[in-house]
């Protein structure tokens, strides 16, 4: 009997889980709906990137350090695209009126004029141009983006002449110490090169929206404003890496820069490039962790997991049997593992259900009653829900 005093909860903690879930971002995940079937994740995976080395690059071996540089640049920067961002705005008298909000940088991935940069560059802008150092301006379209991996493309029409395309390397095949190259847009100043080394691997970062990027690439090569979007490079001349944050008190570079691993650029720009959007697997659910409950002040079970709030009706965890919080305030289950790993918050969940697809099944194990118990979830398509916590786009 005390073990069930513990394992429930008032209607007046219910409630206030439901605004705590509000509240907090990282504290909830919802669910999107899905944009395709499992065979046109298969169709989107064909999308071909450019990966021989480029033609103008010598043996970095047989040249002089300098020597690389200077034809890594030459080579590649007529493929980094500035980037300049307009959005609507409203005077005083109610006029509308649509003014330059920003600039960033990008890379040219194909023939076809599709364009890599970030997400937080291109986020709410009505209109894009694109130069490439001269004063040939080409509009550009937004064809997808995703604020989970801060990642979007972009399109133009392709020039007669043609565009120089930057091929894609292997950022899994990296290593501290080696040499990198950074072309973009610091301050609006086209085209500028800085080089350093990769002074760190394996980073954690965050997207804007709270979401971790895992195994972010640490650079000391000078990254600032500007910078966001364009191509970390290696001596070869592939891209390794898309430079996207700085860590910096003044907000100018002080030698830590950040740049998203160029195989999550591989596994996200196909489906933006076909669906607009990325279509993760996820548990259809709202979710707190009991490591934050507990700093709360609510007893729980069990030290760690994620107590399911609300099963979403038709959701891959509801389909699965999977309890949530009922109306009379008995407990939802627990999760403990999924795939026999150890699920202690949300960013653990989403690094596991980021290497998933949509129709894999999963195996959950969830504290229900006292004991431990293992189900089987298949990663289905999660209907939308009217819900007052839930955000948008998310």
């Amino acid at each position: 009997m005390e073990r069930r005093s513990v394992y429930q909860l008032s209607g007046r903690q219910i409630i206030f889980l439901a605004f705590a879930s509000a509240l907090i971002a990282v504290g909830a995940t919802f669910f999107l709906s899905n944009f395709g079937s499992v065979s046109q994740f298969k169709d989107a995976a064909s999308v071909a990137f450019a990966e021989d080395a480029p033609r103008g690059i010598s043996e970095p071996s047989a040249v002089s350090d300098e020597q690389n540089s200077i034809e890594v640049y030459k080579t590649l920067s007529p493929g980094v695209a500035f980037i300049t961002t307009s959005a609507q705005s409203v005077n005083y008298y109610g006029e509308e009126a649509e003014r330059e909000s920003g600039n960033g940088s990008g890379s040219v991935i194909d023939n076809q004029g599709h364009i890599l940069t970030n997400f937080h560059v291109v986020e709410g802008a009505s209109k894009l141009t694109v130069s490439f150092g001269g004063e040939k301006v080409y509009p550009a379209r937004f064809i997808g983006g995703d604020p989970d991996t801060d990642l979007a493309v972009i399109k133009i029409e392709p020039p007669r002449e043609g565009l120089t395309v930057i091929g894609l390397g292997d950022s899994d095949r990296l290593a501290v110490g080696q040499k990198v190259l950074a072309i973009g847009n610091p301050f609006g100043l086209d085209r500028t090169l800085t080089t350093g080394v990769i002074s760190g691997l394996q980073r954690p970062i965050r997207a804007r929206n709270g979401r971790p990027i895992d195994a972010a690439i640490q650079t000391d090569a000078s990254i600032n404003p500007g910078n966001s979007g364009g191509p970390l490079l290696d001596k070869f001349g592939k891209m390794i890496g898309i430079n996207s944050q700085i860590l910096s008190r003044s907000g100018g570079s002080v030698g830590v820069g950040f740049a998203i691993p160029v195989n999550t650029a591989k596994r996200v720009v196909p489906q933006l490039i076909q669906f607009g959007a990325v279509n993760r697997p996820k548990l259809g659910a709202q979710m707190q962790a009991v490591a934050d409950l507990a700093e709360r002040g609510y007893r729980l079970p069990v030290e760690n997991g994620l107590l399911v709030y609300q099963a979403i009706q038709n959701g891959s965890l509801q389909r699965a049997g999977v309890r949530g919080i009922t109306p009379e305030g008995n407990i939802g289950d627990i999760i403990l593992s999924v795939e026999n790993q150890k699920i202690n918050d949300l960013d653990a969940l989403y690094r596991l259900l980021d290497k998933k697809q949509i129709g894999d099944t999963v195996q959950v194990e969830v504290y229900r009653d006292g004991k431990s118990l293992t189900v089987p979830v298949k990663l289905l398509p999660t209907p939308q829900i009217n819900s007052p916590m839930r955000r948008t786009q998310e």
